[in-house]
């Protein structure tokens, strides 16, 4: 039976890597894999999944009017596809979520989806909140905050470092805009 599955963490603990080497595994085997970012990073360029260990691949694009099950499925019709693999999957919305379950109920094909819990905010975005809710499988991939914690939470900072406590949910960036926390820092940081 093929499942769904959410692997969530905080920034810097190796999500894309991970997909990037699960992708790799399923390579290896002779199976294929079929790999989908958000449009709205393209930090690394248009269409690729990169980790910051200098790992990377072309992926399918979906952006908030994508009908992932349709692109998934007519990408079927044409070769073989053993694996869904998504990265960036807290901006999918509701109806991609369950489209992906469909991905895993209906056509049988396993899919892995790689992203973030919270927001700088400490909100879930849509996408880890339905994937909470509905994946057969969660698993957390762990990360460190400066005091040697487990990093669970993440702020956005200013060019200075401080901490910026408002803004839009969705913005993209790295070391240079986010720091993962634990849940102590990440409350000092935000609301003191």
């Amino acid at each position: 039976m093929a499942k769904l599955y959410f692997y969530y963490s905080t920034m810097n603990a190796g999500k894309s890597t991970t997909l990037l080497q699960s992708s790799f595994n399923y390579e290896e085997r002779g199976m294929k894999t079929l790999l989908l970012t958000a449009a709205f990073d393209d930090r690394y360029g248009v269409g690729k999944i990169a980790s910051r260990i200098g790992l990377e691949a072309d992926a399918f694009l979906f952006s908030e009017d994508t009908d992932v099950l349709k692109l998934i499925s007519n990408e079927k019709e044409n070769r073989r596809v053993d694996c869904v693999l998504v990265d960036e999957s807290q901006f999918l919305s509701r109806d991609q979520v369950f489209q992906l379950s469909e991905v895993a109920d209906k056509l049988k094909i396993p899919v892995l989806c790689y992203g973030l819990r919270t927001d700088f905010q400490g909100n879930l975005f849509e996408g880890s909140q339905h994937l909470l809710a509905w994946a057969d499988e969660l698993k957390e991939l762990k990360t460190i905050c400066h005091c040697g914690r487990k990093a669970t939470m993440v702020i956005r900072v200013d060019e200075s470092g401080e901490p910026i406590r408002q803004g839009a949910q969705k913005e993209i960036g790295g070391n240079d805009r986010y720091v993962a926390l634990c849940r102590q820092h990440f409350k000092e940081a935000s609301y003191e």
